[in-house]
């Protein structure tokens, strides 16, 4: 088992760059919103790493973080997702957008990965509904990064809750509702400050 491998960036291609380890390039397949994020070629980089062994092929699949790993070993254990719709799913879609996306119930957003079809995006959210830590998406800001106030109580996420059901209702997709009221802080504010506060984030 490969857990990781860090060497120097030796080239980017279409859906896999080289890492150069000791003078061997190891050929590893990485999401495209990823490999955004590389640093230049000839750079040290470190890639958290899956082997996925075929019979006729062993490929390496590789992630900035150990939490996109993750995800995607629990996206590889959806029926009917192989290694390469994982890929697709995170190119698409980054783990927190993911996170969003199951917690709302919004197979459309991972429907739009590549090879991803309605049927097999909602079965995704069946299937980890109860394995993606969802709770944790409250734990960060719509940007994957900072933390929201760690002590968020449970009259906040039900004024979090009805602000995003009035974006919805308004028209507005499951996702980019639950996403545009995390940015919105909750101190002392009431349902229809956060509803004004998402709105700006949307436009």
């Amino acid at each position: 088992m490969i857990s990781y491998i860090r060497g120097e960036l030796a080239a980017v291609e279409k859906e896999k760059v080289i890492i150069d380890v000791g003078g061997i390039g190891y050929g590893i397949f990485m999401p495209e919103a990823s490999m955004g994020l590389l640093p230049q070629m000839g750079n040290e980089v470190k890639l958290h790493t899956y082997l996925n062994v075929r019979e006729d092929a062993m490929q390496l699949f590789g992630f900035l973080t150990r939490d996109d790993l993750e995800v995607f070993r629990l996206l590889i254990g959806v029926s009917g997702i192989g290694p390469k719709g994982g890929l697709s799913i995170l190119s698409r879609l980054t783990s927190d957008d993911l996170r969003f996306a199951v917690l709302s119930g919004d197979a459309k957003a991972i429907s739009a990965a590549p090879g991803i079809g309605k049927k097999t995006a909602e079965k995704v959210i069946i299937e980890l509904k109860d394995k993606l830590d969802i709770e944790d998406v409250l734990n960060h800001s719509a940007d994957g990064g900072a933390e929201i106030a760690a002590t968020m109580d449970s009259g906040a996420n039900e004024i979090q809750s009805e602000a995003v059901q009035a974006l919805v209702a308004l028209g507005y997709g499951s996702t980019e509702s639950l996403k545009a009221v995390k940015k919105v802080s909750l101190e002392n504010a009431t349902v229809e400050e956060v509803l004004k506060q998402a709105l700006k984030n949307l436009f």
